[in-house]
């Protein structure tokens, strides 16, 4: 480890104060709430857990906390909702938007979540939608699973408190994703709630070296706008093929904030771009629906607006343009499009026709072959000439027998054929008069 400069201990040493600090008001408040009897804290003791349930019901009864899950089944709306308890899904920032999304997965029963954040829980956080007051101090993986496993003991949780973008934990992160599903396999999805582009790189490093699918989401400064992004290695733009700005132009993250500027944060953003995250987890785990590539939103005017950003060629990620090479040619990609039942019913009807007046029919390539052997050898470029002239189709066949050209009657005496195209109209009314007269 290189040794510091005297001016980057003096800061080191400032921030440890800082933290020191913080942690001695910390105590200090809970003294407070401990000594005072008509509002004591709350503790894990005072919650009761239920026990855990092996299958899931759809039993509607009080009791049941799946019961209006599972109508989604009744309804038609998923096959087998029962799948969202194989799935195992990692979310890499605990935020605004990351535990919000944690809740709502775990809500719904999946299987289970690993979940990292290297912070800890502030004051300044309770204008969001999870954390609790009492909960100040505590790093945020701990609160979050301490909470998700009153709401649900039936999900498997993981916790780790570190920054993924250094190397050691860079690479266990990577190990996580390979191993940390149910089984050692590896994890169904990534969900990136991070507030920073150097995690949102790592993560996007991981995910196209493992081809492994994951989302993306953010909400803006300003909070009143955000998104949401599904990310397919070498099938969708990877988070380096079309980067933003702060990337593109390679301007230091940490130059762009400004000591004592945050950030404006509101509760009702940051619920809307989790809830749409969510959506897009359950339709991309349980196949309904369409799943979303891109879709953003701006609270301003209420505009949502969607698309699907294909990968970049030059992409400057590696293992970004390897993948896009394995889905070239026969594996090219195309993106799901949903259709409504009664769309796929339509397309998916066959063709009947209730009357055949006239006796259309087709004949099959191997009767038409076994009939016509013999003639074929024969008479191949016969054949060949009447079917070009008379442009009927393969598989079709005269309901009467064809007209010979060759050998034209000349029984009826009275009859004029003509047979010079180049005759003028006059000419031709001068005939059909002559044949009126007669």
């Amino acid at each position: 480890m290189a040794s510091l400069t005297a001016n980057e201990l003096q800061i080191e040493n400032e921030k440890l104060k800082a933290k020191l600090d913080a942690t001695l008001r910390q105590l200090q408040e809970y003294e407070a709430n401990a000594g005072n009897n008509s509002s004591p804290a709350t503790t894990t003791k005072d919650v009761v857990k239920r026990t855990k349930i092996e299958e899931m019901s759809s039993e509607v009864i009080d009791t049941n906390p799946y019961s209006r899950l599972m109508a989604l089944k009744r309804m038609g709306i998923v096959d087998n909702y029962e799948n969202i308890r194989k799935y195992t899904v990692i979310i890499v920032g605990i935020g605004g938007i990351g535990s919000v999304a944690a809740e709502m997965l775990t809500r719904c029963g999946v299987g289970k979540l690993i979940l990292f954040d290297y912070d800890t829980v502030e004051l300044a956080n309770m204008n969001r939608l999870f954390f609790q007051p009492h909960q100040a101090g505590m790093t945020k993986t701990n609160a979050a699973k301490q909470t998700l496993e009153n709401i649900n003991p039936d999900v498997v949780f993981e916790a780790y408190n570190y920054d993924i973008t250094t190397s050691e934990n860079f690479e266990h992160f990577l190990g996580r994703i390979s191993n940390g599903g149910l089984g050692s396999t590896s994890v169904d999805l990534v969900l990136s709630c991070v507030d920073n582009y150097a995690a949102r790189i790592s993560i996007n490093q991981a995910c196209c070296e493992l081809n492994q699918p994951w989302m993306e989401s953010g909400v803006s400064e300003d909070a009143v706008s955000g998104h949401i992004q599904t990310l397919l290695p070498g099938r969708t733009a990877c988070f380096q093929c079309v980067p933003p700005l702060i990337v593109a132009s390679g301007i230091d993250e940490k130059t762009l904030k400004r000591e004592g500027v945050c950030a404006a944060s509101l509760p009702t953003t940051m619920g809307i771009v989790a809830g749409m995250l969510v959506q897009n987890v359950l339709k991309y785990l349980l196949d309904f629906g369409q799943t979303s590539y891109y879709l953003g939103y701006n609270a301003m005017n209420n505009f949502f607006p969607s698309a699907i950003v294909r990968p970049n060629p030059e992409c400057v990620c590696r293992p970004c343009v390897a993948r896009q090479k394995e889905y070239q040619g026969e594996y090219k990609w195309s993106p799901q499009v949903w259709q409504s039942p009664e769309e796929l019913a339509r397309l998916n009807q066959a063709v009947t026709h209730e009357d055949n007046e006239w006796g259309i029919e087709c004949e099959s390539t191997e009767v038409e072959n076994n009939n016509n052997a013999d003639d074929n050898n024969n008479d191949k470029k016969s054949t060949t000439n009447d079917d070009n002239e008379t442009g009927i189709g393969k598989g079709l066949k005269f309901a009467y027998a064809k007209k010979d050209n060759s050998s034209k009657s000349n029984n009826n005496e009275g009859t004029s054929v003509v047979t010079d195209e180049s005759q003028s109209l006059d000419d031709l009314m001068s005939q059909l008069e002559g044949l009126g007269s007669e």
